[in-house]
C-alpha cells in the first residue's frame, strides 16, 4: 500500500491538460456510478474546454450497463477496439492498474497519465497523482479538479458527479460521509440536477428478474456467527447460470440486503463472473477493516467496502476469506 501524505498534484494535473488536445478517460472493469460518473463528468467538462474526449472500460465490446446507461456524459464511451490515439491519459477510481482490463497498456504506453483516485490501496501507477484517501469518493477529486480548471458546472456535469458521489457514500450513510460531502452533494443540487429522479435510477429501479435473484441469493445467505473472531459473518453467492442472463454488476446490490444483518459486523456476496472466477464485495459496520481483509486477498478498498478476484473454487474462496478474517479482524 502507498502511503499518499503529500498533496495531490494539481498544478501538474493542470498543466498536463493544458497542454493536450485529445484525452482518453479510463474507469475500471465492472464499473460503478464513482467510476463512470467521474469519468464522464471530467470529459464533459474537457469537452467544453475544446479538448477531444473518449473516456471507456478496459472490457472488450464493453458495453454501458443499464443500471448506468442513463448517466449524462454516455455518448463520450468507446469500445476500447474502437479508440484513437490520444495526448493524455487520465484513470478515475482506479486504486490499481490490474483493474484497468485491457485499457492497461494504453496507460502504460502513454508519457503523460492522470490517476485520480480516493482508496488508501491506491498502488501508485501512472505520472501525477491526484490521490486522496480522506475523499469520499473519487468524484470528489474530480470536481476539485474541474473547479480548478474553471469549467462552469452544468447540469449535466453535476449529474454525472453526484452519481458518484451518493453511490460511494451508501445515499450518505457510510461513515466515509463529512460534511463537507453534505455541502457538495447540496451545491451539485443548486447547480440544476434533479437528484430525486437520479437517486430513484440508482437505487430504487431494477428489473423484476433482478429482484427475484436477489431474493433468491438472500434466502441462500449463510451466518457464521463465530468468524471474524466472534464478530460475525454473513455470505451469499450467484453464480452465473443464478444471474438468468444478468450482468454481474446486478448481483452487486445482494450486499446492501447482507450488510443489515444484526448478527454479523461482515458481510460478503460472491459473484461469479462469466470466465467463471469468483469476485467477492465486503462490507462492515464499525470493527473490521474489510480493506485491509481485501488487500490480504490480493483486492483493496476502504476500511468498510472493499472487494476482491479469486480463481480458486466458490468453497476454498470462502475459506479463504474466514482464515484472512482470523488474522485481520
Amino acid at each position: 500500500m502507498t502511503n499518499f501524505l503529500a498533496q495531490p498534484e494539481w498544478d501538474k494535473a493542470l498543466a498536463a491538460v493544458s497542454d493536450c488536445t485529445s484525452v482518453l478517460l479510463l474507469a475500471h472493469v465492472t464499473p460503478d456510478a464513482d467510476a463512470l460518473g467521474s469519468a464522464l463528468g471530467l470529459g464533459l467538462a474537457l469537452q467544453s474546454l475544446g479538448k477531444k474526449v473518449q473516456v471507456t472500460v478496459g472490457e472488450e465490446n464493453f458495453v454501458v450497463p443499464s443500471s448506468l446507461s442513463f448517466l449524462p456524459g454516455v455518448e463520450l464511451i468507446h469500445s476500447p477496439e474502437a479508440l484513437t490515439s490520444a495526448d493524455l491519459v487520465i484513470s478515475c477510481d482506479v486504486s490499481s492498474d490490474a483493474r484497468l482490463g485491457t485499457t492497461l497498456e494504453l496507460l502504460q504506453a502513454a508519457k503523460v497519465s492522470i490517476a485520480i483516485d480516493h482508496h488508501s490501496s491506491f498502488t501508485g501507477f501512472g505520472t501525477i497523482h491526484l490521490v486522496d484517501p480522506g475523499a469520499a469518493a473519487t468524484a470528489e477529486l474530480v470536481l476539485e479538479f474541474i473547479d480548478r480548471l474553471e469549467v462552469a458546472l452544468t447540469p449535466e456535469i453535476a449529474g454525472a458527479i453526484y452519481a458518484g458521489l451518493t453511490t460511494d457514500t451508501g445515499s450518505f450513510k457510510f461513515q466515509s460521509t463529512t460534511s463537507h460531502t453534505l455541502r457538495t452533494a447540496a451545491r451539485l443540487v443548486d447547480a440544476g440536477i434533479d437528484n430525486s429522479k437520479l437517486s430513484r435510477l440508482l437505487f430504487d429501479d431494477e428489473p423484476l428478474a433482478a429482484l427475484v435473484m436477489m431474493g433468491e441469493a438472500v434466502s441462500r445467505a449463510k451466518l457464521l456467527p463465530e468468524a471474524a473472531n466472534g464478530a460475525g459473518l454473513v455470505y451469499a453467492s450467484v453464480t452465473r447460470e443464478q444471474r438468468n442472463g444478468l450482468p454481474e454488476l446486478a448481483a452487486e446490490r445482494v450486499i446492501e440486503a447482507l450488510r443489515r444483518t444484526s448478527e454479523a459486523e461482515v458481510a460478503a456476496v460472491f459473484k461469479q463472473a462469466d470466465d467463471g472466477h469468483w469476485n467477492g464485495s465486503l462490507r462492515s459496520k464499525s470493527s473490521v477493516d474489510v480493506g485491509a481483509v481485501a488487500m490480504a486477498l490480493g483486492g483493496g478498498g476502504h476500511k468498510y467496502a472493499a472487494g476482491f478476484s479469486s480463481t480458486l473454487d466458490l468453497s476454498a474462496t470462502i475459506d479463504l476469506l474466514i482464515e484472512k478474517l482470523a488474522i485481520t479482524a
